[in-house]
């Protein structure tokens, strides 16, 4: 027998479900999702472009120009650092334009970096439009999951969160399959057709409610939230719960943005976002997948080159899917530690084979074994460290420093992206690949124990509620945005 006391005056409402209660996922909310993720597609395109079209672009019966092995290099290796600059660009851009303004206005400069990479008469214009295409991959990648973020259902925002990650690895394989079939030239022209559903897509989507809120235009938050959640929805509840977590980050803040940024409140979402971007670059995915061909041979393998490269898109493709199931069903801690897990024994197995290979040990028999380790890994960071950091900055990240710390994180993670990419040849001609597969390896188990100590579980958590537990507030029993009836097992 349960016995409970209470005023008269006090309701309680009691549900005993053996299930929670599925959340109804709208057509606008899964519209915004596809509208956003197609720009991902776009991204995905032009991270992959340089791996088939440089074979190409270096064959003079097809280029008029000549690209060098050192320009080649460039042509690479400037979109990183174009990403670096978009990264931080993107912060002010989505707190002044506001997300959707942000996102809407890639769609423009990546048709021109394309139509100049297509129509190039010298390498330099090929520069130039890898430079502009890599500022727009920076802007995109920062703004399209703070938009979700904001936008989404917390009981979807998993799922629908990692529809960008999904389309971007689409952008890849379609880089990859295409790359099989046409030149460089060819192949741009191709990727300046790819942002034209983005472009006119995304005009049919809202801003997110809560920049509206940021910009005291709450009649539009309201219209916003509206077609979001659908017509018949009682959207009050939650936009009180939007304004009033903005009158508190308002009430907490500086009149800097970096003295914002630096607030101890804030620091700590602000270094499990930057922590979780440092330990997806150093765990050597872009090293890893620049091994791809040596991996295939060393396995004794008489596959096709620009066939490894489609296998490895296939591969990274279904693994996202699988974790845009899961990830609303197990929660994004448990698929980080799946992720890391299998990053770290494929690492360390890699080494170890290539340390026997190197010592002159025969390894014909177990010639399959880096090909395998290679799939497992890459479906390991393509089930939580890949798309999961970037999920997360759009959620752990407090509203009032959304786009500057999120500007940060993203400028980050390409500054990461560069020096991993930038200083592999060094370090394998210092400590020998098996070395660098060994010191990866054991840097994914120290982000596996900051993963257990530090990154919190936001499944099924509105910001809010993510904010305040981040930032150590007291909730309020007068806030109505997140009560919920009472719930007994008996």
């Amino acid at each position: 027998m349960v016995k409970i006391l209470m005023r008269a005056d006090t309701h309680v409402s009691f549900s005993v479900p053996i299930e929670e209660p599925v959340a109804k996922c709208t057509f606008s909310q899964v519209l915004a999702a596809l509208s956003v993720s197609l720009g991902s597609m776009v991204v995905g395109f032009s991270s992959a472009y340089t791996s088939p079209a440089l074979v190409s672009m270096k064959d003079r019966n097809i280029t008029s120009f000549e690209v060098t092995d050192q320009s080649g290099s460039w042509v690479g290796g400037i979109m990183p650092l174009a990403g670096l600059a978009g990264g931080i660009l993107g912060g002010p851009m989505i707190e002044y334009l506001g997300r959707k303004n942000t996102i809407l206005a890639t769609a423009t400069p990546f048709i021109i970096s394309w139509l100049l990479i297509g129509c190039a008469t010298h390498v330099a214009m090929v520069l130039v439009g890898r430079a502009l295409s890599g500022l727009c991959v920076g802007i995109a990648s920062l703004s399209l999951p703070v938009y979700l973020g904001e936008t989404v259902q917390p009981e979807v925002r998993g799922t629908l969160g990692l529809l960008p990650t999904a389309f971007g690895n689409i952008g890849i394989l379609l880089c990859f399959v295409a790359g099989k079939y046409l030149d460089w030239s060819g192949l741009a022209f191709l990727g300046a057709a790819l942002p034209i559903p983005f472009l006119l897509l995304m005009f049919l989507i809202p801003e997110t409610p809560r920049w509206y809120v940021s910009r005291n235009r709450e009649d539009r938050a309201r219209k916003a939230l509206q077609w979001l959640r659908g017509r018949k929805a009682d959207v009050e509840p939650e936009l009180k719960g939007i304004s009033k977590s903005h009158q508190d980050a308002e009430r907490h803040a500086s009149s800097s943005a970096m003295l914002d940024l630096l607030n101890k409140a804030n620091l700590k979402p602000l270094l499990i976002s930057l922590g979780l971007m440092f330990f997806q670059q150093l765990s050597g995915i872009n090293a890893v997948i620049f091994y791809t061909v040596q991996i295939f041979q060393s396995a004794g393998s008489t596959i096709d080159e620009k066939l490894c490269t489609i296998i490895v898109g296939v591969v990274n493709f279904i693994a996202t899917f699988i974790a845009t199931v899961l990830i609303d069903r197990l929660g994004r801690k448990i698929l980080l530690y799946i992720s890391d897990v299998a990053m770290i024994i494929t690492l360390m197995t890699l080494g170890t084979f290539f340390y026997m290979k190197n010592n002159g040990d025969d390894v014909s028999e177990i010639g399959w074994l880096p090909l395998a380790a290679f799939v497992v890994f890459v479906v390991g960071f393509s089930l939580g460290f890949g798309p999961i950091p970037w999920l997360m900055m759009g959620e752990i990240l407090p509203g009032k420093i959304r786009g500057s710390a999120a500007s940060v994180a993203t400028a980050f993670n390409w500054s990461c992206t560069f020096v991993v990419t930038k200083t592999f040849a060094d370090i394998t001609a210092s400590i020998g690949n098996h070395g660098a597969f060994w010191m990866f390896g054991s840097i994914c188990i120290v982000g596996l124990l900051f993963v257990i100590v530090y990154v919190p579980e936001t499944q099924g958590k509105s910001l809010e509620d993510i904010e305040r537990k981040m930032m150590g507030r007291v909730r309020r029993m007068s806030s109505v945005a997140n009560i919920k009836p009472l719930s007994f097992n008996m």
